[in-house]
């Protein structure tokens, strides 16, 4: 193996700038990047949209500048293969990637480059970097010095722990154990405690220096509604915030994705669902609708997202209760990655709860998996169920501490809208003991339905059958209302008071209830909430936000608009000629401020957030002709 002078670590910002088109790094990007450089190895824990590509492409440009060969990016996502390397090529940066969608033909071209020493960078999936081939060109890259520094991308996927375990990934230590020398940095945007200790030892990075971001995404506005119609729900909340705007709402299921796409489509939004289940021809040209077309909604299982680059997803909806607060925070984090405004909207209800507990209960997992997951499922519950401020909750999930988001614009839910609390515990007390007097009253077991029912004192013909209006229960709850009884129901099987069981979902006491019977435990919860009904003159109300009245990212006057949207529309038409999403030619941010400041030379043009040299020797002249004429 030979050896290559480090580079310069100033070398950095000239590439920032320069290729990327970017004035200076965020957050603790620059000193990730000159550690890079420098050949330490890295955990990066850093939210979706915060930057965490530029933290392995910048040291990637400049160690192959000073002759350090190929950085190798591993990536479980082919769709984040092709944008990245489509948008690395379009800065100048010789990029490729090794995946199935290559022919035999196209595959050994890119490894004739990547053996030359040409490329930069290459992204392969895990599956692929471990093959013998594979492993035998690294090999002689790295004995000719030309093995720059390794990437490894969702890194959570290692570990047992996280929320999108994959075995392939397990194989990566072979990295260490091959190429010690060789830089290694891994990246994920969630990881609690016992995930990020298990990257570390499964990917040997005990030595390595872990950079942990903010997990805030202050862009971004929770907001979470019991289950109530939730198409209707549904609907109300995109005609009202988001009508005409990019999006992707998640279903548990492959059929209820079907469904809601199908009912979207009849409700006039342009919709299309994706899931494992689909045809590959048809679940890609799904998504490359999405990333290409403005206004798609995207309805889909969670096989959707992960390493989807488009900026300008204006909410995240869940029409289901996600299993852990990990993939709730990066399904979420795929909005407003732009930085501009984007909405977190979840509904859930009492069967999310039974569906998801029996899941965990069901699977053949070991008990202390199972427990860990139960405890995730709990600190889900408990954002859901939250009274106070959820970005304080979320935040403090993964560590971090936080004040209430108060009044500001992008405040959650909560904070605008402070809900009225009940004291809950002679009402948990009661419907525990209906449940002990159902089993006691011969071993009977009922579900949710029947249970408040008799709770509320109803005289129904299941009532009258097994003759429940004698149990000393009956009517005991009848102050308590129906949506009150659901969430004090959902509040006890989440921690585990109650249990459901059989294909009914009837109940059955947890040895724990005990603590609840004895007054030992408080329960303060939220009461349900009437659906807060906006209008067109509300603050974000219906097109205010939306992509066919939505203002720029920056306040134009009526000039600036024409040139806004002249450069909009000149930007379409170079995507469609090179084929490429529209924000891997330039972000929205950046035409912007090109139509706020009417650039007159290139040299000016050049200082603009976002454009760099090879994006303004390709494209300088015709922006300054599109601006010149309006």
């Amino acid at each position: 193996m030979t050896s290559a002078a480090l580079p310069s670590s100033s070398c950095s910002k000239t590439i920032l700038h320069d290729v990327f088109g970017y004035s200076a790094f965020r957050g603790a990007q620059a000193e990730i990047v000159d550690h890079l450089i420098n050949a330490g190895d890295a955990l990066v824990l850093m939210p979706t949209g915060g930057g965490k590509s530029l933290c392995y492409q910048v040291p990637a440009i400049a160690r192959h500048r000073a002759g350090q060969g190929l950085a190798v990016v591993v990536s479980p996502l082919i769709a984040l293969m092709h944008d990245q390397v489509g948008a690395l090529e379009v800065v100048g940066v010789h990029a490729a990637f090794l995946n199935s969608t290559l022919t035999l033909e196209q595959t050994q071209k890119i490894e004739r480059e990547m053996m030359s020493g040409r490329l930069v960078l290459l992204y392969v999936a895990p599956e692929r970097l471990t093959t013998a081939r594979m492993l035998s060109q690294l090999d002689s890259l790295h004995e000719r010095g030309l093995l720059s520094l390794f990437a490894i991308d969702e890194a959570h996927c290692v570990s047992q722990w996280g929320h999108d375990f994959r075995e392939d990934y397990l194989a990566l230590n072979v990295l260490h154990e091959r190429y010690p020398q060789v830089p290694r940095i891994a990246l994920t945007a969630t990881a609690d405690d016992l995930t990020r200790a298990d990257i570390i030892e499964r990917l040997a990075l005990s030595e390595a220096r872990v950079f942990i971001s903010s997990f805030d995404r202050p862009n971004i506005r929770y907001a979470v509604v019991e289950k109530d119609e939730a198409r209707k729900q549904l609907l109300r909340f995109l005609q009202d915030e988001h009508e005409g705007d990019a999006g992707i709402i998640y279903c548990q299921s492959r059929k209820k994705v079907d469904e809601t796409a199908a009912w979207l489509e009849g409700e006039g939004i342009s919709a299309l669902p994706y899931h494992a289940g689909l045809d590959t021809k048809v679940r890609r040209l799904h998504q490359d609708r999405f990333l290409r077309e403005e206004g798609i909604v995207m309805v889909a299982t969670i096989a959707f997202g992960m390493g989807i680059d488009k900026p300008d997803v204006r909410f995240v909806a869940h029409l289901d209760l996600p299993k852990n607060i990990e993939s709730y925070y990066q399904e979420t984090g795929r909005g407003g990655r732009d930085g501009l405004p984007a909405d977190a909207w979840m509904a859930y209800g009492l069967s999310d709860v039974v569906n998801q507990r029996r899941m965990i209960d069901e699977s053949p997992a070991a008990e202390d998996f199972k427990r860990n997951q139960r405890g995730k499922l709990d600190a889900l519950l408990s954002l859901a169920e939250a009274h106070d401020c959820r970005r304080v909750r979320l935040l403090a999930y993964f560590g971090e501490k936080s004040t209430p988001c108060g009044s500001q614009h992008n405040a959650c839910d909560n904070c605008r809208h402070p809900p009225a609390t009940w004291d809950a515990t002679e009402a948990a007390r009661k419907a525990l003991s209906c449940i002990y007097r159902f089993h006691e009253n011969r071993g009977q077991r009922f579900g949710v339905v029947h249970l408040i029912d008799v709770l509320r004192g109803k005289n129904t013909d299941k009532v009258a059958q097994y003759g429940h209006q004698s149990l000393s229960t009956f009517g005991i709850g009848a102050d308590v209302s129906e949506a009150q009884w659901r969430v004090v129901l959902r509040q006890l099987i989440a921690l585990g008071y109650v249990q459901t069981e059989g294909e009914y979902n009837t109940f059955e006491l947890t040895s724990s209830a005990r603590q609840i019977l004895r007054g030992e435990v408080q329960m303060l919860l939220r009461k349900p909430s009437e659906v807060v009904k906006r209008n067109k003159s509300s603050p974000r109300g219906k097109g205010t936000m939306s992509s066919k009245g939505r203002p720029p990212p920056l306040a134009l006057n009526n000039q600036a608009l024409v040139r806004f949207n002249a450069l909009k529309v000149w930007r379409a038409k170079v995507a469609q000629e090179y084929n490429l999403p529209a924000f891997i030619v330039f972000h929205d941010a950046t035409l912007a401020e090109m139509a706020q400041l009417a650039p007159d030379t290139l040299t000016a043009l050049g200082n603009i957030t976002g454009v760099g040299a090879k994006k303004l020797e390709s494209y300088g002249q015709e922006i300054l002709r599109v601006l010149n004429d309006r």
